[in-house]
């Protein structure tokens, strides 16, 4: 599955770069989930509303760098270690990031957790 996800992550790198909305809806399947935070009440359900939110939250792309790595797979969940490194006065994460992608290599459900990285 490391390639799915590979191909999946360079997408989504790409859909925070641009902020698109055709580029965020190639990611998510039509009923997909995308969490903030494990266990998160108000996650994001279905495509348009991840694209919403996604929109009204978005991220100039000169303002950030990310790294990540897969640190495995297990069936259709994917694993991914992250760092997001911003680069005016905002706090960077360690990001863990757990994807559940579809035959189609979309994700029907995204989950994050983040935590301030302390320099």
């Amino acid at each position: 599955m490391t390639d799915p996800i590979r191909q999946w992550m360079e997408k989504y790198i790409a859909a925070w770069a641009t902020n698109e909305p055709d580029d965020i809806r190639a990611l998510f399947t039509e009923e997909a989930v995308y969490a903030t935070r494990p266990y998160d009440p108000d996650a994001w359900r279905g495509r348009e509303q991840i694209v919403e939110k996604w929109i009204a939250s978005a991220d100039e792309p000169e303002d950030w760098r990310f790294e990540w790595s897969v640190l495995g797979t297990d069936g259709d969940l994917a694993f991914v270690q992250g760092r997001t490194t911003y680069l005016n006065d905002r706090p960077s994460y360690e990001n863990l990031w757990v994807i559940r992608l579809g035959p189609d290599g979309r994700a029907s459900a995204f989950t994050e957790w983040f935590m301030e990285r302390k320099t």
